[in-house]
């Protein structure tokens, strides 16, 4: 089956968890905002593959704000995308309330909100239960939307069974969790086969920030798009939507995995300075990278660690090879075995600073180590 098929009678984007207004606190200032403006961006990446695979919907599946009362940057940068899109008639656009960012009388999606009065005629908020909306003459939409950060509805099985006499393609459109583990309790329960007892050919779903079907061999598809920008380190499977064709004949979707993010999410942990100096030159340019140094190396090599990191990292004056980098050093020792070596050739006060220093390293205290190595880089400077 391909997308041109004349028998495809709906195609859509599905995507979810933009979670727009995002901090990320760990992260020096000039790398949040980086992260942060980059969950907006990728909305136009977005919009762009609804567009060039000419979809009749995009299905968006709740946490599209990291909070239910965003700052205006983020509503209005929001509002101001989909106006510039201009569809018109030509698709439309679905925005779910999610956990994170629930319907309220308060809220971002609220009727009275000025992002609700920005928005074009062709988006639409979800926010009765159980909605219904018809796509075209051959498929509708169900949907409901989260009306409180916690909750233990199953929004999916409240949704309409399908009828005897409904032969339209049906579509279903929650928030919440399928996740189910003995003694766990999760917010908004979704029922792995949900799909099946309600009737739907295809459940859109958020929260899950991974790309998967749940499960993976059902006869109909309750899929997780994941987060189009990955949110955290240990995401897999993320930086993703589902571009989704429906068929007459059959029914059964074509899912296909769209990569959309920017940003890769990766963590390395380097145990020898050979590891370091090969991802150095790895293309890491849109990585974001949490690098774990656990190793103890004699001056030279902690100098030459010491310089690869500045590389990766880049300065005011230069770019750094990694795109955004944190790093850890405090696995990072310096072995001082051999550490008169360092110092031949040094004034003789020097010297015997550094067998005191090095004296008292011999109890490993980690001050003194630092003295040493702090010396050591001064005879290098003093030297040059």
């Amino acid at each position: 089956m391909n997308e041109e098929d004349d028998d495809v009678a709906l195609k859509f984007v599905h995507t979810a968890d933009w979670h727009l207004g995002k901090d990320f606190p760990s992260f020096d200032e000039a790398d949040r905002k980086r992260l942060t403006r980059a969950r907006l961006e990728v909305l136009d990446r977005v919009f762009g593959l609804a567009a060039r695979h000419q979809v009749d919907a995009v299905l968006c599946a709740g946490d599209l704000f990291d909070g239910p009362s965003p700052s205006r940057d983020w509503w209005e940068g929001l509002g101001n995308k989909l106006l510039a899109l201009n569809w018109g008639s030509t698709r439309r656009v679905f925005l779910l309330p999610g956990n994170h960012d629930p319907l309220t009388p308060t809220s971002v999606y609220a009727p009275s909100h000025p992002f609700r009065q920005m928005l074009p005629a062709w988006v639409e908020v979800i926010e009765q239960d159980n909605q219904e909306i018809r796509l075209s003459d051959e498929a509708v939409l169900y949907a409901s939307p989260c009306r409180s950060q916690t909750g233990q509805d199953d929004l999916a099985m409240v949704l309409p069974e399908r009828q005897s006499s409904d032969d339209r393609i049906r579509i279903g459109m929650v928030h919440g969790s399928t996740f189910d583990m003995d003694g766990y309790q999760t917010s908004f329960p979704i029922s792995k086969d949900a799909a099946v007892r309600r009737g739907f050919d295809y459940l859109a779903i958020g929260d899950t920030h991974s790309f998967r079907r749940v499960p993976r061999d059902a006869r109909v598809p309750t899929v997780y798009p994941s987060a189009p920008e990955p949110t955290n380190f240990g995401e897999t499977n993320s930086g993703y939507v589902a571009l989704v064709f429906v068929r007459r004949t059959g029914r059964k979707p074509l899912i296909r995995q769209e990569r959309v993010a920017r940003w890769t999410w990766r963590d390395h942990t380097c145990r020898s300075l050979a590891e370091l100096e090969s991802l150095r030159h790895e293309s890491l340019a849109s990585h974001v990278v949490r690098l774990t140094l656990d190793m103890a190396l004699p001056a030279p090599g902690y100098a030459r660690a010491e310089q690869l990191v500045r590389e990766m990292k880049g300065t005011e004056a230069v770019h750094g090879t990694v795109g955004i980098l944190q790093v850890d050093v405090t696995g990072l020792d310096l072995d001082v075995t051999d550490i008169e070596l360092a110092f031949e050739g040094a004034p003789e006060v020097l010297r015997k600073t550094a067998q005191r220093l090095r004296a008292v390293t011999g109890e490993r205290s980690p001050t003194a180590r630092r003295a040493l190595y702090h010396l050591y880089r001064l005879t290098r400077e003093v030297g040059r």
